[in-house]
């Protein structure tokens, strides 16, 4: 069956051809009288024009199987430079009770009243305003709330409902900046269904036509259509429409720009963010990974971070003869490069520049981290023609920036010119961002991920700990 489905999938879907439709990007927040009803503070409203430092809510709906989780991955992966969460309507369905489950095939699992749509409100609210909330999981073969486990969702920059009935509330919808349809042909999406009913959630596939046809939709004739009339975006396609994407994220962007730090510093470089990326970022962040796992998964990432910084160095044209007796026209690398590590946690950063670079020469700088001062240097040792080259200072965590200056500044004193140095590091803050931009605008600085904030004892949060003593293994 899942060869046929699939087979049907690809025929169906590439059969329609792509376009784009219902352009209305005006960014609405909420009235206030509106966001004071759902706050559960009396004091707290929100404001009708979008501010920088407020989420920038997106709701996503859809018929079943249309490709909303697919657009939605989508939106993330090209908002890499920002933090966004999503939140799924599923997680909220209401758990049954005894009567309920042993008629399971009778319930409407697509009706309104099948969704805890206060809590969801609530949850949304309490993250619009800052908080941290607890997601509920639902398991779809049990058809219950697992008791013991929740999904932790923080605050962000963006926030994703996505849900095939996120519209048919008014209360919700008043809470999202933009609304998506993500408009797909009933063939597809009833195949997918029965594709991911049956490989997913357990089910054979005369029960799954069985509740199409009884339930599903009948409840998009009555409840999700009618909502696409609320939507400011209409996506036929889902995911292969990647024209409407693009302007989704582009007008998102517009909407963060003051936040997009690589738009204020444009010598601040973040990798582009992939779904490898980030699942290595979610295990070397994970306080139980074991110390194997984290030194191997920090090294991929450290060697994506060294061989994006060497992209940024000068290159001059080369022809070279290839073994066809043609000529190709290339690039010779730079030749005139050093590494700096800033001792120790840069250390762990040695072996992928030298993986990079064959010979390369590496210098030293430890400086004296007093409450995260970094006025005290404690030791230097660096390649006597560092001026004539360019250097790659090695940090794995760019905090405060304070301990960065005072080596930048080692760097500029040694001759260094400030437009030679490319600071090479995994996560950043952004007060480190702003420290080191702004008093060496001519310095590139190159990480692969920005987190949100450094706490009162100069963490970065949420961070990965001290690295040195992770990746060294002397933090027992």
């Amino acid at each position: 069956m899942p060869e046929e489905t699939t087979s049907i999938d690809y025929v169906m879907e590439a059969a329609s051809g792509p376009h784009f439709s219902g352009l209305r990007l005006d960014g609405r927040m909420p009235s206030s009288a509106t966001a004071a009803a759902a706050s559960s503070s009396a004091d707290s409203t929100l404001t009708p024009d979008f501010l920088p430092n407020q989420p920038f809510v997106i709701g996503v709906s859809g018929g079943t199987a249309s490709g909303k989780t697919t657009v939605c991955d989508m939106i993330i992966q090209q908002l890499h430079d920002h933090r966004v969460v999503l939140v799924n309507q599923d997680s909220f369905y209401r758990g049954l009770n005894p009567e309920e489950l042993e008629r399971v095939h009778e319930y409407n699992f697509d009706h309104p009243d099948a969704f805890d749509t206060e809590q969801l409100l609530e949850c949304t609210m309490k993250l619009i305003s800052g908080q941290g909330v607890h997601v509920p999981i639902y398991d779809f073969k049990k058809h219950q709330r697992s008791s013991d486990s929740f999904r932790q969702v923080n605050a962000s920059d963006v926030i994703i409902l996505e849900g095939i009935l996120v519209f048919h509330d008014q209360r919700v919808r008043d809470l999202m900046n933009m609304k998506i349809f993500v408009d797909t042909d009933a063939d597809v999406r009833l195949a997918r269904r029965i594709r991911r009913d049956t490989m997913e959630r357990g089910r054979d596939i005369n029960s799954v036509l069985e509740q199409y046809a009884k339930f599903v939709k009948p409840a998009f004739d009555d409840f999700v259509l009618p909502s696409k009339k609320y939507a400011d975006v209409i996506i036929p396609r889902g995911g292969d429409n990647h024209v409407a994407i693009d302007l989704i994220v582009q007008h998102i962007r517009t909407k963060l720009g003051q936040h997009d730090l690589c738009k204020i510093y444009p010598n601040a470089y973040v990798i582009q963010s992939t779904f490898q990326i980030r699942g290595m970022h979610t295990l070397i962040r994970d306080r139980d990974i074991s110390k194997h796992d984290f030194v191997f998964y920090s090294d991929r990432l450290i060697r994506l971070v060294v061989e994006h910084g060497l992209g940024h160095l000068p290159f001059t044209e080369k022809q070279v003869v290839t073994p066809t007796g043609s000529v190709y026209t290339g690039v010779d690398f730079c030749k005139k490069l050093c590494g700096v590590s800033i001792v120790r946690s840069g250390e762990s950063m040695e072996n992928a520049l030298r993986a990079c670079c064959k010979g390369i020469k590496i210098g030293k700088i430890l400086i004296h981290r007093d409450g995260d001062n970094g006025k005290q240097l404690i030791y230097e040792k660096l390649p006597k023609d560092i001026s004539e080259r360019h250097v790659l200072l090695l940090d794995p965590v760019l905090a405060t920036g304070n301990s960065a200056n005072q080596a930048i500044e080692l760097l500029i004193q040694k001759g260094v010119p400030e437009s030679h140095i490319i600071f090479l590091n995994l996560i950043s803050a952004p007060e480190g961002i702003h420290c080191v931009c702004k008093r060496f605008p001519s310095l590139k600085i190159v990480t692969s991920e920005i987190d949100i904030e450094i706490n009162e004892e100069y963490r970065v949060i949420p961070g990965l700990g001290e690295f040195g003593d992770r990746y060294f293994g002397t933090d027992d």
